[in-house]
Order: C-alpha cells, then structure tokens, then sequence
C-alpha cells in the first residue's frame, strides 16, 4: 500500500527541513503552500525543499484548492505547519491570523471529511505563545497566573512582576493563557483539532515549539527570527538593538532538532493528552544571544534600548523531560553552537527560502 503524508506549509522553514526524513518513511510526501510573499519574496519553490517532495500550490483557507488537491492526494497523515506567525503583527493584522490560523485548519478538516480522506494521524505544529505569561511562584511556592504585562506597565519600565518568578512551560502543569491575538489562534487551533479528531477516530498529536532559529529560515520577514535579524545586524557591523532591560527569555530551539522532534511524533506517537513542549530546555536572555552574535561578527556591543512590544512575554523556556521521555528524542544543539551555524550559513550565502 502507497503511503502518503501531506504537509501544510510544507516550503516555509520547517517544511523545508522535515523534507529531508520525510520521503525515507513514505512513498509519497506533498508540501501544500501557498508560498505567501512575506516567506517567499520571488514565490518560487524553496530550493530547500527536497527534490523528492511534490509541491503543490494552494492557500488553507480556500476551500477550491483544498478540492483540487484532495481529489488525487490521500493522506495517511497531515502534518499541519500552515501558519501565519508575527506576534506582533497579529495585533494589527488580527483577521488575518485568525483567517488562517483557525478558519485554515477547520477548511482542512472540513475537505478532508468532504473528500472522505480521513487520516490516520494529524500532527500539528502549535506554538509556546498559548502560554501567554504562564505560571508565577513566589518565595512561599504559591504558583499564580499574573496575566499580561499591561502597556502602562511597559511603558513605566516594569518589566517583571514584582515578588514572582516564572516557572518552565510544561503543558501537563501550566494552564494555556495567551496574551497576544496569535497565541489566542494557536490555542483555538489546538482546541479545534482535538475535539474533531478524537470525534472521528483521527489521532491528534500536538507539539508546542519554542523559538525556532537555525539555517534556512526566512532572512526576509520582519515579523518572525529574531536571531537572524540580529545576525544580519552585526554582519553589517551594526549595532544590536535589545528591548526592555536585556533581560527577556526565551527559549531558542535548533532547526534540526524540531525537525527530528516532529518526525518521531509523526511516527511513533499515539494521540497526546499534553502537548509536546519542544525547545532546547534551556532559557536565553535576549542580551546573551545578541552578544554571543556580536562577538562572532565583531560588531559592537548590544545596546539595551528600553523599548517593548505589546504581546511579548517576559520569559518564556521549557521543561521538556516529558517529551524527551514519550518521543525518544533530545535537543543535540544547544544555542552557543546553533548560532554559530546560523551565521556559518548566512556568511556563505544563506540559500534562504524565496
């Protein structure tokens, strides 16, 4: 029997990287995109994208393409990467976010009951941002859920909440509470596949990924990668602007290591209760990962500017044991040696996505 795994946003970054396992599983993998001017500036297939993958073009939130590609694809499982990513962006270009985020996954699940083309298995790629804030404890133990950072708490300088410390996400111990129009769409996403999937007998398998960064990402969108636009700023010899006091965490995950992370769950995991947090485990100030990049290219020193995005969370890493545990996996780059691959790779060139 031909086994067939379809990927949604199969050309973006990480479609582009799971290409290179995909086909050694199945006899046939297709990458649906749309190939948005935003990712893809020339909006012709990513020469990243392995050249055993059939590509095919057409938007999630048309129900026409869906038809069109259904009508000869059946998938034995959907990889869904389809996205729309800008934290920030989301706040101004809310419809659109949500337009593709939710309104894209329920045209897929809606075609593939129409085209009776039900899965065995629907991996999706969702987001730390579901977190929002997350979990706070202070010097008792009491854990609570302070919120969102208000703007006139940003824009007073007080970046943290006062008396608390921000716990590891972990999805089996810290409540989803967005705190940005996009992460509100993740987690929306996350909702809507379950329910339908455990309705039709579908496996569901849910991963939440940290900041993603690595070679072959977009050089190009303004609004995701945080990493290579500091990498472009101190090739140029700039100096990096860093928001707030320094001293933001994140959690900065490997390319290759999402990549390997999704393969096992697409594999070898039955549906999840909790999602799969995928990072590196380990939590970056945004200070350190723009000196550690300044220090490669010898460009001057960061510069703290004081400056803050409505939507951001103050810290945010991961506790992964449970998923290195349920997927036999484990992160094998950590953030010193990945951004000194990122640059290796935008130095010579950087065949990014177009």
């Amino acid at each position: 029997m031909t086994t067939t795994v379809l990927v949604t946003g199969g050309a973006g970054f990480i479609g582009c990287a799971l290409s290179k396992q995909l086909p050694d599983h199945f006899d046939r993998v297709v990458a649906f995109d749309n190939l948005h001017p935003q990712i893809h500036p020339t909006a012709t297939r990513p020469a990243d994208l392995d050249e055993r993958v059939e590509f095919i073009k057409g938007d999630v939130t048309v129900a026409e393409d869906w038809d069109r590609l259904l009508a000869d694809v059946r998938p034995n499982v959907v990889i869904h990467l389809a996205a729309e990513t800008g934290t920030g962006q989301s706040l101004t270009e809310a419809t659109r976010h949500a337009k593709v985020n939710v309104v894209g996954t329920t045209e897929l699940l809606d075609a593939l009951v129409r085209h009776e083309a039900l899965p065995e298995k629907i991996v999706l790629s969702s987001s730390r941002a579901v977190y929002g804030e997350g979990a706070w404890v202070d010097a008792d133990g009491v854990v609570s859920y302070p919120g969102q950072r208000s703007d006139a708490m940003l824009e007073s300088g007080q970046w943290d909440f006062p008396g608390l410390t921000v716990l590891p996400f972990e999805s089996s111990k810290v409540s989803p509470n967005p705190t940005s129009v996009y992460g509100s769409t993740k987690l929306a996403q996350e909702n809507i596949l379950r329910a339908w999937c455990l309705a039709l007998n579908v496996t569901p398998v849910l991963f939440r990924l940290q900041n993603v960064y690595g070679p072959g990402q977009s050089l190009s969108n303004p609004y995701t990668g945080i990493v290579s636009f500091f990498a472009q700023k101190a090739k140029a010899l700039e100096v990096i602007p860093v928001y707030e006091d320094g001293e933001i965490i994140r959690d900065f995950v490997y390319i290759d290591d999402v990549a390997n992370a999704l393969v096992q769950g697409v594999l070898h995991s039955g549906a999840n209760e909790h999602a799969y947090d995928i990072g590196s485990g380990e939590g970056t100030s945004i200070l350190r990962i723009a000196g550690l990049i300044a220090d490669y290219y010898g460009a001057p020193a960061p510069q703290i500017n004081g400056k803050y995005r409505n939507g951001d969370v103050r810290a945010a890493s991961s506790e992964i044991g449970a998923s290195e545990a349920a997927l036999s996996w484990k992160p094998e780059v950590m953030v010193a040696d990945g951004v000194v691959r990122l640059c290796k790779w935008i130095d010579a060139g950087a065949p990014a996505l177009v």
